[in-house]
């Protein structure tokens, strides 16, 4: 999320090996609950509550709750399903043209009736202001949508997508109200009018207040009579501290990978619980390459060479990731290991120097390493600084860290400033589409100057063309070879989600899956 001036980017929220858990949480309480309401605390903000705006993880946390999409990921599911639509498919054979028939009866939370002139506003609107903050970007192929009647919303497609439902089922399909907001600008008033199986009852720099929306049509069944959200801007220290003395009864995205660990180890103790779920979300260390250093073959080589992946997971993350040796991660379909294969698993001073050697380099590198302090979680400076020990100890390399606030950090990048640096990244759906076309696709969100006509001419439309996803393996096999002999990104570590829960908190194993909708409804409190 953020795919122009941000990445979308969960921060890791530590997590912890598998064998290190004694439970996942999965008993839940009674299918009502108690109806209780539930504190949720998390590090991240929430940084817009008008769709056509955010593309942060928070805000998408809280369109998932508030909005309803045309379709939507059930709880463990990839694979979008019917949620404001009664059914949606492709009427031509190409992936051009997208027929949506809505349910009957369905409202915003304010009680107006919810149409397809409301879809047709809600994509409009948002391609029509393309904030770039928003999610506009996900959407170069929509040409436009029309609708027939109340009920029909067909979307015309400039080039075929394959993956055009599963966007649509991201938060950047949320569908807003047509009467509250302005087709030509953005909500400034920290409210939301959505039909999700929740409404925003308040919002402010320090909490969101959550309530069970009574006009909600759809599958979600609330385990609890509202949420409250609060913020704790980063301080993972406060964030804890909430959690053993009451003030919260979940934690979720923020702790570090040494809090996490004792609060497993002490859990009984304590009374918490560590729950743990799947996650695609990656890091990668990115190259510029137009950088007289990064820009060098050899240089990047002999870092591949050199980065040992197991110490980083071992003595940074506490065994919170593990390992990752592609541009698409472990568990989604068209996934290899194409950086295993070419470069190993096992650091070799012998190949780095010879990298270095065959590109014309004789004397020590000297590098810099850019990292920005939280964004992309609490370790990222830590694991920057044992990345560069790592080089500096083959004798190769002169490196050092530099970490820049982010918002200084994304001018910088963009400005062509740094030579390397690092960048993480969460999907805004579970396919390898979306691991792939926004970083090497034209106008690629990376901006490291980085153009493989095979990959953006070829590779990428054809496997988006693909109504069978199952028969892009072969050419996403092909793109993730490319992306690891010329090296413009070195994958580092594939995370999990995690979360803490206080005794008598239920249901946060459905929370936690790759389709990276956290969902309100499912959490329960005795």
């Amino acid at each position: 999320m953020n795919m122009r001036n941000q990445w979308p980017v969960l921060p890791i929220v530590a997590g912890l090996a598998s064998g290190l858990l004694t439970g996942c949480g999965s008993e839940t309480g009674d299918s009502g609950g108690t109806g209780s309401s539930v504190v949720m605390g998390m590090s991240d903000d929430v940084l817009a509550t008008d769709p056509a705006s955010g593309y942060d993880p928070g805000s998408w946390l809280l369109f998932n709750n508030v909005f309803q999409s045309l379709l939507s990921f059930p709880k463990g599911a990839t694979e979008p399903q019917p949620d404001l639509a009664r059914q949606c498919l492709f009427t031509d054979t190409r992936a051009m043209v997208y027929k949506c028939e809505l349910k009957d009866g369905l409202k915003f939370s304010n009680g107006d009736d919810l149409t397809s002139a409301d879809v047709k506003f809600s994509f409009d609107r948002m391609l029509k202001i393309n904030d770039p903050a928003g999610p506009a970007i996900m959407f170069p192929m929509l040409d436009k949508v029309e609708t027939p009647d109340a009920k029909t919303a067909i979307f015309h497609l400039k080039v075929p997508d394959a993956t055009f439902p599963s966007k649509i089922a991201s938060g950047a399909g949320s569908i807003v109200d047509h009467r509250q907001y302005d087709a030509n600008g953005l909500r400034t008033d920290h409210q939301a009018v959505g039909s999700g199986p929740y409404k925003l009852d308040s919002f402010d720099k320090d909490q969101a207040v959550f309530s069970v929306n009574d006009n909600y049509q759809g599958d979600a069944r609330p385990k609890n009579s509202g949420v409250t959200l609060k913020f704790f801007h980063g301080d993972r220290t406060a964030l804890r501290k909430a959690l053993l003395d009451g003030g919260i009864d979940i934690a979720y995205r923020g702790l570090s990978a040494a809090d996490i660990a004792d609060l497993d180890q002490q859990a009984d103790d304590k009374g918490v619980e560590v729950i743990d779920g799947s996650s695609a979300e990656v890091q990668h260390l990115v190259f510029n390459m137009k950088d007289p250093v990064a820009g060098k073959a050899g240089v990047r080589k002999a870092m591949a060479y050199l980065i040992d992946r197991d110490a980083l997971i071992r003595d940074v993350y506490q065994g919170t990731a593990t390992p990752l040796y592609s541009i698409i991660p472990a568990g989604v379909a068209g996934h290899n290991t194409a950086f295993f294969d070419t470069y190993g698993a096992r650091p070799s001073r012998d190949k780095a120097a010879a990298a270095l050697r065959a590109d014309g380099i004789t004397g020590k590198v000297k590098l810099t390493l850019w990292s920005t302090p939280s964004r992309y979680g609490p370790a990222t400076d830590q694991e920057l600084k044992a990345i560069a020990g790592q080089l500096n100890a083959s004798g190769l390399f002169e490196a050092d860290v530099q970490s820049v606030a982010y918002d200084q950090y994304e001018k910088d990048i963009a400005a062509g400033k740094y030579g390397v640096y690092v960048k993480g990244w969460v999907p805004d759906y579970p396919d390898a589409d979306n691991f792939t076309a926004p970083f090497f696709g034209k106008g690629n969100v990376l901006n490291n100057n980085y153009s493989n006509n095979t990959i953006t001419k070829s590779l990428i439309p054809d496997t988006a063309a693909q109504s069978d996803r199952t028969a892009t393996d072969k050419d996403f096999g092909r793109l993730q070879d490319i992306v690891a002999d010329e090296l413009p990104v070195l994958p580092v570590w594939q995370a999990k989600q995690y979360a803490v829960v206080r005794d008598g908190v239920y249901g946060l194993e459905y929370c936690l899956d790759a389709s990276t909708v956290f969902r309100f409804w499912e959490i329960s409190k005795s």
